[in-house]
């Protein structure tokens, strides 16, 4: 796990198949840590143990899905968030303890923004940390490419392509600093971002799209 923020850190690179790559991120805070997305890796959970443990974990989508989510729980007690519209799927691991259905924000800092189109119950979250930045964690519904830029995640036979194009227009309206994904196929899942520089990167993300 490397520190990549004041307050945020990276898991070690998991690799679900050829050409795809994810991690997942502790936000640790004063009132209890958060993970976002989801590590199979067991020594994860034990420095995440020497960081303070987890007390909520956070889904962006069911391809997060693990037995570690299990693990988490019963190890630190996390209570974890997911959308209604893939709270099936969710409970075939374990059943949210939250569930998302509309914008809002939660634990004080977090914004839950559902973004369907990637999968019907994708969801981004906007954590506006101490240090004065703002965190988008995007999921799948952007990832970075091969080639260095944000793609929207459509995959054919799953994805909603007019979903996902509503969602990410919605994530050009914000003003992130630091965007991290859940998955890429580049060299990095995250990138800081300008105000000029993400509206470009949205603008291309929907050119892509079509």
């Amino acid at each position: 796990m490397r520190q990549i923020q004041t307050d945020l850190w990276e898991t070690d690179v998991e690799n679900p198949f050829p050409g795809l790559t994810t991690h997942a991120y502790l936000l640790t805070r004063d009132d209890g840590n958060v993970l976002f997305y989801n590590t199979g890796h067991h020594h994860e959970i034990d420095r995440m143990a020497e960081l303070g443990g987890v007390a909520h974990q956070l889904l962006s989508h069911q391809d997060e899905l693990g037995e570690t989510l299990v693990t988490i729980h019963q190890r630190f007690g996390a209570t974890l968030g997911g959308h209604v519209r893939e709270r099936d799927v969710f409970a075939k691991i374990r059943d949210p303890d939250v569930l998302f259905d509309h914008r809002e924000t939660i634990l004080n800092n977090i914004e839950v923004i559902p973004t369907p189109g990637h999968t019907p119950g994708s969801t981004c979250f906007q954590v506006l940390s101490p240090s004065g930045k703002r965190y988008l964690f995007t999921g799948d519904t952007l990832f970075l490419s091969e080639s260095g830029e944000w793609q929207a995640g459509y995959i054919k036979g799953v994805s909603d392509r007019k979903e996902l194009a509503r969602s990410v227009r919605l994530l050009g309206t914000l003003t992130p600093d630091v965007v991290i994904s859940s998955a890429y196929t580049g060299t990095s899942g995250f990138r800081e971002e300008t105000p000029d520089g993400w509206a470009g990167a949205i603008e291309n993300a929907l050119k892509r799209l079509g």
